[in-house]
């Protein structure tokens, strides 16, 4: 068990956290990342071609590059959820799950999104036995296996373009009539040979005793029609889990974390950065930045307020 005491606590461990704790401890602020996991929804995509420096990196590569860089400049890590924080004087206390206490001066909320359910039937019964929120993490147990994907924005077609080299069949169903990702997405989508789209479609039931064994879709004229496949990913976008952060901070309607310009919540001493505050973008190189903005920011507020100086040095320039 880490020490109890921090002068930061760092909550989740994805592109804004790992940065977050990258500056903090550049700045001598004793800092403990706290999260159920490492990379966040980054880590689960396969391939990333928009972060500056790298033309392609997968997304587990680039957040344990992350990872190692923020423990070398000497962040503490615990594997736990964070399921309560109260402050009492100047000190914050985070609750674990286990129900332990981790103190600290300054708090940076970082823990992201997490998937949003279809709330069908079969689908809780069989999540881990062929229902699944990451085709990074589970697409290569479906080798030359029929495969459906449900969803039309970018993290679908993602995974449609992925498991389209993986899998024999690849489905894919959207409520709508059209996608909602980028359209080299779409292209790339539209290109594979094995990718059946079918649009204006809900579905219905999941199928399966011990692992999936089907799926039920609804079309728009009420038909239902059931397909055999043994795995299903389900891309449907995010949601906030901040519950335990209500009355806390201030939360948007849709219970992300309203933030400052320098992502100061309504708390004083608790910042938020990447996905779980209300910035609109939600990018991998906009949470980094993010993360070190708040860093910054925390590193402001337990100096008093004062400046923050530049951690870089200008060249003398020679008259």
């Amino acid at each position: 068990m880490p020490d109890k005491q921090y002068d930061v606590v760092v909550v989740g461990g994805g592109p804004a956290g790992l940065s977050a704790a990258i500056y903090t401890c550049r700045r001598a602020l004793k800092t403990i990342i706290v999260s159920r996991d490492v990379g966040g929804q980054a880590a689960m995509t396969d391939e990333i071609e928009n972060y500056p420096g790298f033309e392609s990196v997968g997304g587990m590569e680039l957040t344990e590059k992350f990872k190692k860089q923020a423990m070398n400049f000497g962040s503490d890590w615990l594997f736990a959820e964070v399921v309560g924080l109260k402050k009492r004087e100047n000190i914050f206390q985070v609750e674990l799950g286990d129900k332990s206490i981790i103190e600290a001066k300054a708090v940076i909320l970082a823990f992201g999104l997490s998937p949003r359910n279809l709330e069908v039937p079969g689908e809780k019964e069989l999540t881990g036995k062929g229902v699944s929120y990451c085709a990074t993490c589970d697409g290569p147990l479906y080798k030359n296996k029929n495969v459906v994907v449900i969803g039309g924005g970018n993290a679908a077609l993602d995974a449609a373009e992925y498991l389209s080299k993986v899998a024999q069949k690849v489905y894919m169903i959207l409520r709508g009539d059209k996608f909602r990702g980028e359209q080299i997405l779409v292209d790339q989508v539209r290109a594979a040979g094995n990718v059946e789209i079918i649009f204006n479609a809900t579905t219905s039931v999941i199928k399966g005793e011990k692992r999936v064994e089907a799926l039920v879709y609804k079309t728009n004229n009420d038909q239902e029609k059931e397909i055999a496949v043994s795995g299903i990913f389900i891309e449907i976008g995010h949601i906030a889990n901040t519950r335990w952060l209500e009355g806390v901070v201030e939360l948007n309607d849709r219970k992300e974390v309203i933030i400052s310009r320098d992502c100061e919540s309504s708390l004083p001493g608790v910042f938020a950065a990447g996905d779980i505050s209300e910035i609109t973008y939600k990018q991998v190189v906009i949470s980094a930045g993010e993360g070190a903005k708040a860093a910054l920011q925390a590193y402001r507020y337990l100096q008093g307020n004062k400046p923050v100086l530049p951690d870089w040095t200008p060249k003398k320039i020679r008259s």
